[in-house]
C-alpha cells in the first residue's frame, strides 16, 4: 500500500495529516491510484454483463439539470443499482468497495468509528451531451443528519459520499463539481452558483483517473456539470453516515427493507 510521493512515503491505508487539512479546507478529497487496473476491470466487467438493467433519466420537466441553461443536456444521466445483491462473481468487486481499506481508514476519521453505509451504492453514467445536476448540498438550512463540524483536533461530518471511479474524467470533460470550502459555509448559495450560470469563479471539477477515489462532505455545495468527455462517465457511489445517524429515512430504514435479506450475509 505505500507509494512515493516527492520523497515521502505515504500509505494508501491511513489518512495523511496533509488529506486531513485538505479535506477540512476543501469539503473534498481524491485518492489517486487506489484500485488496482485488475479491480478496475472487474468492476467494469460486472457492469458490463448487466448493462441491460442501466436506465436514463427523463430530462422532461427540467431534469436534474432544474432548467438551468449552463446545466441543460440532451439526454439525462445513466443510473444501475443493486450491485450489492448480485450473484457472485458480480456482486464481489462491490461488496470489496464498500469496506476497502482506503475507504476504512479514512471514514475512520472523517465520520468516526461506527460509520455504515446508508444508501447505494449507484452507478452514475453519462455519454456526451448528457445533462448536469444542479448544486445542492445541506450546509444552509442546517441538517443534522449530514452536519460538518470541527473540534479537539478532529473531523466530524456526519454525510460523506465516496466516489469511485471506473473511466478516466479529465479537465473539462464535465461531472462532479464542487464549491471547496462550502461544507462550512454559513450562507444559502446565490442561484447563479447553483445553476451554474454564474458561479463566481467558484466550482470546481477534479479530474480522476480510472482507480481513484472521491470522497465529499455532503455539506459541501456540489454537483454535476453537462459531461463533455468522449468517452464515458462511470462513478460508482456509495453514501455513508455516522453512527447513530440515519441520511435517507422513510418506509425503508433498515438494511433488510432497503436491499433484502441478503444483507445479513455481510
Amino acid at each position: 500500500p505505500f507509494e512515493k510521493e516527492g520523497n515521502v512515503m505515504s500509505n494508501k491505508y491511513v489518512m495523511s495529516n496533509e488529506e486531513k487539512y485538505f479535506f477540512d479546507l476543501t469539503g473534498y478529497l481524491v485518492v489517486r491510484g487506489a484500485l488496482t487496473p485488475e479491480e478496475v476491470a472487474a468492476c467494469n466487467a460486472a457492469i458490463d454483463h448487466y448493462a441491460d438493467k442501466i436506465r436514463a433519466r427523463s430530462v422532461e420537466g427540467g431534469g436534474l439539470a432544474g432548467g438551468s441553461s449552463a446545466l441543460h443536456g440532451q439526454t439525462g444521466r445513466l443510473e444501475l443499482t443493486g450491485m450489492l445483491g448480485w450473484p457472485p462473481p458480480y456482486r464481489e468487486p462491490f461488496r470489496n468497495l464498500l469496506v476497502h481499506p482506503v475507504v476504512v481508514s479514512r471514514l475512520n476519521e472523517m465520520s468516526g468509528k461506527g460509520f455504515r453505509l446508508d444508501h447505494g451504492p449507484l452507478l452514475i453514467g453519462a455519454e456526451e451531451g448528457t445533462e448536469g445536476h444542479r448544486l445542492h448540498g445541506s450546509g444552509e438550512p442546517f441538517s443534522p443528519s449530514v452536519w460538518y463540524h470541527h473540534q479537539n483536533g478532529r473531523i466530524y461530518c456526519r454525510g460523506v459520499t465516496v466516489a469511485w471511479q471506473l473511466y478516466d474524467v479529465n479537465e473539462g470533460d464535465g461531472g462532479f463539481c464542487i464549491v471547496p470550502g462550502s461544507h462550512k459555509s454559513q450562507f444559502r448559495p446565490p442561484r447563479g452558483v447553483t445553476a451554474v450560470e454564474d458561479d463566481m469563479g467558484l466550482v470546481v471539477q477534479p479530474a480522476m483517473k480510472a482507480g481513484d477515489v472521491l470522497f465529499f462532505a455532503e455539506t459541501a455545495t456540489h454537483g454535476t456539470l453537462p459531461w463533455q468527455g468522449k468517452g464515458q462517465r462511470r462513478s460508482i457511489l456509495y453514501k455513508y453516515a455516522s453512527r447513530a445517524v440515519a441520511r435517507a429515512v422513510g418506509r425503508f430504514f433498515t438494511p433488510e427493507e432497503r436491499y433484502g435479506e441478503w444483507t445479513k450475509e455481510l
